[in-house]
């Protein structure tokens, strides 16, 4: 019988090859469906398929019935400039975009790097307009979309540190480009990995970690990026003692651009809340990277990073470690994630400088 994924049930078998739009086989014939099946078909969205009359167990299979059509995720309509939206729908705009280039990706279709610029560049032009939309955006993560997000952030937060390093407008978009396609390869590891809910296994973790080499052979062959782009997507994980991945390359032979998606995927990371892992707030974030920025992270990118959220912080609300609530009042250059905090409803200010058993948890 035909059904659509919604209604299977584990112990379904199948009757003939689940195919994706590049005609490939997602799941062949003769499959026993586990929850983890039913999960890619959806994931991959399978319009039907064709399964047995009888469970793997020999009882009947009755489709479970449809359930209402969840109300549909806001979509971020254009009208005219995708200019003239504020920041965050414009970010918004792209991360939608972003989700169906992905998927089209699962099913293996090429970059189209012409729709990729089209897409992303025009973000990138107005960076200056919204410096503190740029490190806010860990606020418009959705969980289960984390992925996407992550991507278009990464981007973004790429460019901006580019231009803010002296890079010309046509480098900076160079490095955002380099941050945008960087996990366009997670689209080669399997669904159910992406999907995790909890620590993957040893197996998973590798299959994981290959990511930036399924980025790199997405890209390899694509005329229209540059050779420093490409080694930026395939280095983005390395780190400068050799603990990364996938090479374990060291220091200099580290390609710059890769040396500043890699802050801006670690700092992004760390914000968002995500399957597996809370998030931090953006001070508790940047203090991690200030901690590994001798052995792990470039020391000039992790500084000049500090210094510009340093520069749009006074007057944020925010809730400290011990449960209180305030604004923050002062921020001292060479500690930028370390400032001064009045608390609310009290003359009581809170210096976090002076005292580090008290950090931020989170803006508020």
């Amino acid at each position: 019988m035909r059904v659509e994924p919604s209604q299977l049930v584990p112990g379904c078998m199948l009757l003939k090859d689940v195919k994706g739009k590049s005609n490939r086989a997602i799941i062949p014939k003769n499959t026993i469906l586990t929850d983890e099946h039913i999960m890619v078909l959806e994931k991959f969205l399978v319009s039907y398929v064709d399964v047995g009359s009888k469970l793997s167990d020999g009882n009947e299979f009755k489709p479970k019935v449809i359930q209402k059509e969840k109300e549909p995720e806001k979509q971020i309509e254009l009208s005219g400039n995708v200019k003239k939206l504020p920041f965050h729908e414009h970010y918004q705009y792209v991360v939608q975009n972003y989700k169906k280039l992905f998927k089209s990706w699962q099913n293996s279709i090429q970059i189209d790097m012409p729709e990729v610029r089209k897409l992303v560049i025009p973000l990138f032009e107005r960076i200056d307009q919204g410096e503190v939309d740029v490190f806010n955006l860990h606020l418009y993560n959705i969980k289960k979309d984390y992925m996407y997000h992550h991507s278009v952030a990464v981007s973004i937060l790429s460019a901006f540190l580019g231009k803010k390093m002296g890079y010309s407008s046509g480098d900076f978009v160079q490095i955002g480009l380099a941050g945008f396609l960087s996990d366009c390869g997670m689209a080669k590891v399997s669904p159910i990995i992406l999907n995790k809910t909890v620590d993957l296994s040893e197996n998973e973790l590798i299959e994981m970690k290959n990511h930036p080499t399924y980025s790199y052979r997405m890209v390899q062959h694509i005329p229209t990026i540059t050779q420093v782009v490409k080694l930026a997507i395939l280095q983005h994980h390395e780190r400068l003692d050799g603990s990364g991945y996938p090479l374990g390359v060291q220091k200099d032979k580290i390609h710059a651009y890769a040396k500043i998606v890699a802050v801006s995927d670690m700092y992004h990371a760390m914000t968002c809340e995500r399957l597996y892992q809370a998030k931090k707030s953006p001070f508790q974030a940047i203090e991690e990277l200030s901690r590994f920025k001798y052995t792990h992270y470039d020391y000039e990118v992790v500084e000049l990073f500090m210094k510009n959220i340093a520069n749009f912080t006074v007057g944020t609300k925010v809730r400290l470690s011990n449960g209180k609530t305030g604004q923050i009042v002062f921020i001292e250059n060479n500690f930028p994630t370390r400032p001064m905090v009045q608390v609310n409803n009290s003359n009581e200010i809170v210096t976090l400088k002076n005292n580090s058993a008290i950090s931020i948890d989170e803006i508020v």
